[in-house]
């Protein structure tokens, strides 16, 4: 059963960045949806959590050049 997660995002400001984190998500696998939303600075990310973690997804977005500032389940 997928699991979701809405992660608080530093460091993005424009459309580049918001295309960049999503591109970054969307290659992991287990990662089954991805919403980044540059205003809110919020990626929603829907997984599988029998394939990836949470970790490895924040990692991801950490490698990528950005800060994960916060976490929330849903």
């Amino acid at each position: 059963m997928p699991e979701n997660i809405t992660l608080t995002i530093g460091g993005m400001s424009c459309e580049h960045c918001q295309r960049r984190i999503e591109k970054a998500l969307q290659n992991l696998a287990g990662v089954e949806d991805v919403q980044v939303n540059l205003e809110a600075k919020t990626a929603q990310v829907q997984f599988d959590p029998a394939i990836i973690n949470v970790e490895k997804i924040k990692a991801a977005v950490i490698d990528s050049g950005y800060e994960v500032e916060g976490e929330q389940k849903k």
